[in-house]
């Protein structure tokens, strides 16, 4: 089985998803550690300024789990979609998901971690296509050693195969996994084509919503599809 294990992120760019369709199991790691000016509470959309953060407020307390932290300010909804709405307005598919984001931000959200996981269960199935297993870490007994963590929960899950980014490099020990019979898969995030966007020269690293609003049915082949193309 291939698995793939990632936190949460607030509206993820298209490699998150290339990872999620790489794998038959994604499992949510939101019960480890919130870090700091990450992608758990913010990601970046492409607006006739040029690329802007979108930044959920959730409080200074930083010593806290990501599935611990709660989100108390009820404006930055309304902000957010006010954003997406005037960048993307005259994109080619915004008619089609205005109203699946329209809804989502018009929602009450408390917890950082829920409104994660569902943004990216709702845009990997009803904007993707993306058949692949969502789980998360929350409901299997883990241990508390951070080296051994991650790898047994793989082992409990039954993965042979491993899918993570290049980042992890800085951390893993591949070779540790593989004597537990894992191996693991090094996500490359380059050769993504561009795609017509809006307002200026192409920006690569922006939300999803960029992709889907731009792209549409399309939008998998710039994700996985032009691999086989």
């Amino acid at each position: 089985m291939r698995v793939g294990v990632l936190q949460s992120n607030y509206i993820p760019w298209r490699g998150y998803f290339d990872i999620i369709h790489d794998v038959d199991l994604f499992i949510f790691y939101d019960d480890v550690q919130y870090t700091v000016n990450d992608w758990r509470n913010r990601n970046v959309v492409k607006t006739a300024n040029g690329v802007t953060w979108l930044t959920i407020p959730i409080g200074n307390q930083n010593d806290r789990r990501i599935c611990d932290v709660e989100i108390r300010d009820r404006s930055w909804a309304r902000k957010h979609w006010a954003t997406i709405e005037q960048s993307y307005r005259r994109a080619a598919q915004f008619p089609r998901f205005h109203e699946f984001f329209r809804e989502i931000y018009a929602e009450t959200w408390t917890s950082l971690s829920e409104l994660n996981q569902t943004l990216i269960r709702r845009i990997a199935r009803e904007c993707l296509g993306i058949q692949t297993e969502f789980r998360d870490s929350r409901e299997y007994a883990l241990s508390s050693s951070k080296a051994d963590r991650l790898l047994g929960l793989l082992r409990l899950v039954g993965a042979d195969e491993y899918v993570t980014g290049p980042s992890a490099r800085q951390y893993l020990d591949p070779d540790a996994f593989a004597q537990s019979g894992v191996r693991v898969i090094w996500k490359d995030y380059g050769g993504y084509p561009e795609y017509p966007q809006p307002h200026g020269p192409f920006a690569p690293r922006v939300s999803i919503v960029d992709t889907l609003m731009c792209c549409g049915d399309q939008a998998a082949h710039y994700i996985w599809g032009y691999r086989n193309a």
